[in-house]
């Protein structure tokens, strides 16, 4: 991934609403969710979502896929993968990190 591309991915996420998307997105895995059940879950009117879905599209961290009559959305892991191994790419110069059993913060 450049640099380029990781902050229109940050940028994307830099979004309360668009962050929560995404994280639904990524809870439903690859089966992923249709525009009304995501509106449901997250209690977000319709044309909000559909603005924010195609901000995430853009930005690449979102597929969408037609299946007879319904959308269905889903994450791009992928994509949410590269941004995470651009972020931590010199973590520790390189020398890799073990995050310790409970603690979530990292340590070289």
């Amino acid at each position: 991934m450049d640099e380029k591309t990781a902050v229109s991915s940050l940028a994307a996420l830099a979004q309360a609403m668009r962050l929560r998307i995404f994280r639904a997105l990524v809870g439903a895995g690859p089966v992923g969710m249709t525009p009304g059940a995501l509106s449901a879950t997250l209690d977000v009117p319709a044309s909000t979502l559909s603005f924010h879905l195609k901000e995430l599209m853009h930005a690449g961290l979102v597929s969408q896929e037609r299946e007879g009559r319904h959308l269905i959305y889903r994450p791009s892991v992928e994509q949410m993968n590269a941004l995470l191994e651009y972020l931590s790419a010199h973590c520790c110069q390189g020398a890799g990190c073990a995050v310790p059993a409970g603690k979530g913060v990292a340590s070289c």
